[in-house]
């Protein structure tokens, strides 16, 4: 059980909330607890959404975008987006069983995505504090400025929801993963 409130029902939830969590909805077929426990907070969901959604538009495919959510929720022990996102990265992202036990080890069996997760992980590990040589490899795989950036950013933002869900307890959705169990 949550520890923080979880409306039950979109209808539940603040009304200035509820707008967004019918375009989640809409979007996923489902809102799913995260986001309806993060509505007992509009600002917070807008918030969410909107860097969510502008990071989408980033130059990241949406596969490195999973590897990466993978590789961090392992890191910080988040059995729910750990669930949420091996669900995502099977499903929406196409993503291989091998290949989500090889994020969730913070690798990937494609080498231009092995050292974005390989960064991602290290930029937990590390609270940011990376060595040069961090940078210089992610660097050479091909990665430019802005997509380091970006791939910082994806690690702020899944480090938050994994922040969110340890704290309430979110009770989780998606099939269950247990987190330290990569194959």
């Amino acid at each position: 059980m949550s520890r923080l409130h979880t409306p039950a029902a979109i209808a539940d939830a603040p009304a200035a909330s509820r707008p967004l969590l019918e375009a989640v909805n809409k979007q996923l077929g489902f809102a799913p607890n995260l986001f309806r426990l993060v509505s007992n907070s509009p600002a917070a969901l807008e918030g969410y959404l909107g860097l969510s959604g502008a990071l989408a538009k980033g130059t990241l495919p949406a596969q490195t975008r999973e590897r990466i959510a993978l590789a961090v929720a392992e890191a910080n022990s988040c059995a729910y987006c750990l669930s949420a996102h091996s669900y995502l990265a099977k499903n929406l992202a196409r993503l291989d069983e091998s290949e989500i036990a090889a994020n969730r080890l913070g690798h990937s069996n494609d080498p231009k995505a092995d050292a974005a997760v390989a960064f991602a992980v290290k930029v937990v590990r590390e609270r940011g504090h990376v060595h040069e040589d961090a940078l210089r490899a992610v660097k050479l795989a091909g990665y430019d400025d802005a997509q380091v950036i970006e791939i910082v950013l994806h690690v702020g933002l899944n480090t938050w929801t994994n922040y969110i869900n340890t704290v309430a307890a979110t009770e989780i959705d998606f099939p269950v993963v247990t987190v330290g169990k990569a194959a």
